[in-house]
């Protein structure tokens, strides 16, 4: 009986039971994906046009990136509290939308509209900040998987719920939105004791490998799986209980991972692998205050250019023999030794200091113009389907979050490839990923036969590699300590960028598309003094047809992806030795 006893402690503490409830919560913590799907039913039953709605998808971004009251929370309140505190803010927010929806509430101002989706999508930024440090804190060898799989779930809770709400078959759509606000809050209440750091840096163990592959196949399981049933219930008319039998088996397909931290906890033996050498243990993006740390900027005055170009197993073993020098001559009283004014890329860095490194704002410049672009599409998806002649604007949000699910396990996956085997900045797969997106852009720009279909693929692959690479990117070139408040400040580009594409650019290129269709050619001369055309036109709600509606509006985007990749490459350029001191000795 103690054994067993022993063991479910053992279980309760698991490093991988926190993980799999940390993707669990993630699996509804991306409701924001869902935009697409109700903004329908929001426009018809408040009679907005494209603009206010556009009004309300920004508000819906900016409560899902301004994550600092979520940050500064989570460290000072207990993580279990802040996830309670997100849960409340989703439930109350989403909640009293529905209301109004469904006129169970008086209608508000637009204004006030915006405020209650901010409420309730601002509750995702504490389940990401929750889930997201404590598992980097408990796998700080394993950033890229970790990370990717985390905000992969993330991506493919749309998919996950809209297959929960065909189970519902109700005919009221606005009962999408009961379902977002009342599901994510049980299922994180249910689980915010589990979600916390364990200690995971002294539980390194040869089964990590087998178990990250076993997580990686679910996913590719989880996702062929839901693009296939997405699709047959798009071709088909499937009975309702069929559907319930599909929503079954994927509710069996989030629980199979359950089965490592069972497995690693009952049937292993825990025995734990020895501790790094103490020379290896240092992490990246963890800063020390030892003799090798106090003289890191006299080791790169004295260094030589040429070291940088050898070799990454001689280049260590120069650099080994000029840190010995220096510490003896350090000894001698031969070299005073200066103390840093502030850290190092790769060691810890405070929100303050990081704001003022150039490397910083690239990556928060590229991820604005990347994510903001891709989070422009993902909210217009309905109206971009709608104008091509799809009646089945759900459809391909569906898939979108599902490409944005793989893009983001992938894009984890592949830079981790690339900074682990090549010890080449992680940023060159940013980079990749965004020129993915500029091919998307054009493709919706052209509308040709198809391009729903190749669009949502590019740009979802490419908006969600972004998620898995910056925050893995950002905890090796600025560190663990603060990896909260760094992490939902470079979220804030999202809004950004979609304030910028979505609510200034596309919104009014579509009204003054959807305007020109309505009134024919009298639309020039009436309107040929109006800035915004449409935004003070009648209230009737207008549509717009053909490719014509976004063609503008995604060469744009197109263009500012390229513009993207080149920030992206400078980064890269920037943090060469960077990432080569980081990950080189395990090459060398």
């Amino acid at each position: 009986m103690g054994k067993l006893h022993e063991k479910f402690a053992g279980f309760i503490n698991n490093r991988w039971l926190v993980f799999v409830a940390a993707m669990w919560i993630q699996s509804c913590a991306g409701i924001g994906y869902l935009f697409g799907s109700i903004s329908p039913v929001i426009k018809s039953s408040l009679n907005y046009n494209q603009r206010q709605l556009a009004s309300l998808g920004v508000a819906k971004d900016l409560g899902d990136s301004v994550g600092f009251l979520a940050g500064s929370l989570s460290e000072i309140l207990p993580l279990w509290g802040a996830l309670l505190v997100g849960a409340v803010q989703n439930l109350v927010g989403y909640g009293w939308v529905w209301l109004v929806v469904t006129g169970r509430a008086p209608v508000m101002p637009l204004w006030a509209m915006c405020i209650l989706i901010f409420i309730g999508n601002n509750g995702e930024t504490y389940f990401n900040t929750v889930a997201l440090v404590s598992c980097v804190q408990n796998f700080p060898k394993s950033r890229g998987p970790v990370v990717g799989i985390l905000k992969g779930f993330a991506g493919l809770s749309g998919a996950i719920l809209t297959q929960i709400y065909a189970t519902i078959h109700s005919p009221d759509h606005a009962s999408l939105i009961f379902m977002v606000a009342v599901g994510p809050a049980m299922i994180v209440i249910a689980l915010m004791f589990i979600v916390r750091p364990v200690g995971g840096h002294r539980q390194v163990r040869p089964s990590d490998v087998t178990s990250f592959t076993f997580v990686y196949s679910v996913c590719l399981l989880l996702a062929a799986y839901l693009m296939g049933v997405m699709l047959l219930e798009d071709l088909v008319d499937l009975s309702h209980t069929v559907v319930i039998i599909f929503t079954v088996v994927l509710f069996v397909l989030l629980l199979i991972p359950f089965v490592i931290p069972v497995s690693l906890s009952f049937f292993l033996d825990p025995v734990e692998e020895p501790l790094l050498h103490e020379t290896l243990k240092q992490e990246p993006g963890k800063s020390g205050q030892e003799s090798p740390e106090v003289i890191f900027s006299e080791l790169e005055d004295e260094k030589p250019k040429e070291v940088d170009l050898l070799p990454a197993s001689e280049r260590q073993k120069r650099i080994a023999q000029l840190q010995a020098k220096l510490f003896q001559a350090a000894a001698e009283g031969a070299v005073r030794v200066k103390r840093r004014r502030g850290p190092h890329r790769g060691e810890d860095f405070t929100l303050m200091q990081a704001l003022i490194k150039a490397d910083f704002w690239l990556i928060f410049f590229s991820l604005l113009l990347g994510s903001g672009s891709g989070l422009t599409v993902i909210d217009n998806l309905g109206q971009m389907s709608q104008s091509l002649g799809y009646d089945h604007a759900h459809i391909f949000v569906s898939m979108i979050s599902i490409w944005n699910f793989l893009g983001r396990v992938g894009g984890g996956y592949f830079s981790e490839i690339i900074v682990r085997d090549y010890a080449y900045p992680r940023p060159v797969a940013m980079a990749i990923a965004q020129l993915v997106m500029a091919v998307g852009h054009i493709f919706f720009a052209f509308g040709w036969p198809g391009a729903m279909y190749v669009g949502t693929l590019l740009i979802g692959v490419g908006y969600g590699a972004h998620w898995a690479i910056v925050p893995a990117a950002a905890s090796e070139l600025f560190g663990l300590k603060k990896f909260g408040a760094l992490y939902n400040f470079l979220t804030l580009a999202n809004p950004a960028g979609s304030l910028v594409f979505s609510g200034l650019i596309a919104s009014s290129i579509y009204d003054r598309e959807a305007e020109k269709q309505a009134h024919g050619n009298n639309y020039l001369i009436q309107n040929s003094g109006s800035i915004f055309p449409g935004m003070f036109g009648p209230n009737e709600p207008l549509k717009c047809e053909g490719s014509v509606c976004y063609f503008l509006t995604s060469m744009i985007m197109s263009g500012f992806c390229i513009v993207a990749v080149v920030l992206s490459m400078i980064l890269v350029h920037r943090t060469k030795i960077v990432y080569s001191n980081l990950y080189g000795k395990s090459r060398g």
